[in-house]
């Protein structure tokens, strides 16, 4: 018997034993299923802007920064699937459902032609006090779970968070990007010269946190930048 079917019948056994649970209706996964149950994945409320140019994400950037492309692959609303989703992987530990999301996100994106145009992927730090406390960057695993499906490299070391800003969920769109002055910094810019550079985030709020990468990035010579978010709230 191979290590290949050993490794099935673990999986099967493990699955037997131990089942997993959709994140959105809790019933036991089957196997070949991950995160969602097939009927739960089809209730994403997906955006399909990656086939829409003047798309609201693209319109929230457009006049602050020099972008190439910029999307969403949901909608981030109150009570919603992606709500439930994001929140499990940004304060429970859900650490597969940001892989499951970034993958999925990025077979959305191979619909398009634009996306072989990308380099590199770079997630939106954090600072690194608050990274030790939750043990993870919630970004960093959905810039993951996009390289996988688009076999492109992520890369966390470009960009440091130099302060840890404080929270911006009660803040007006100036206030966020006062919070935001002169956060972030390039850690490592060699060989990015004219390279065309992929940030992204979870949700985008007024996009002030993106923004404040994109200008720390827009330093290095011949940068290109596009934008790419799990989530977008309402505006």
């Amino acid at each position: 018997m191979n290590i290949r079917k050993l490794n099935e019948i673990k999986e099967s056994l493990l699955h037997l034993f131990y089942p997993r649970l959709c994140e959105g209706c809790n019933k036991p996964l089957v196997l070949g299923e991950e995160v969602l149950c097939i009927s739960c994945s089809l209730e994403i409320p997906e955006t399909n802007y990656h086939h829409i140019e003047d798309n609201e994400t693209a319109l929230r950037f457009a006049g602050r920064i020099p972008f190439i492309n910029a999307t969403t692959f949901a909608w981030f609303n109150n009570d919603s699937l992606i709500q439930h989703l994001v929140h499990g992987l940004k304060y429970r530990n859900k650490k597969e459902t940001g892989i499951y999301l970034g993958r999925r996100f990025g077979e959305r994106l191979k619909e398009t032609d634009w996306w072989k145009e990308i380099d590199i992927i770079v997630p939106v730090p954090l600072h690194r006090e608050k990274q030790a406390k939750r043990g993870y960057n919630q970004s960093l695993l959905i810039a993951q779970g996009l390289s996988e499906a688009l076999h492109i490299p992520a890369d966390a070391h470009i960009l440091e968070r130099l302060r840890d800003t404080e929270s911006q969920t009660h803040k007006t769109r100036v206030e966020r990007l006062r919070n935001m002055e002169e956060a972030f910094t390039i850690n490592n810019n060699r060989h990015l010269k004219g390279k065309h550079i992929l940030i992204c985030d979870d949700v985008l709020t007024t996009g002030a946190t993106l923004e404040a990468c994109a200008l720390a990035l827009m330093k290095i010579e011949g940068i290109k930048i596009s934008v790419a978010t799990i989530g977008i709230a309402s505006s």
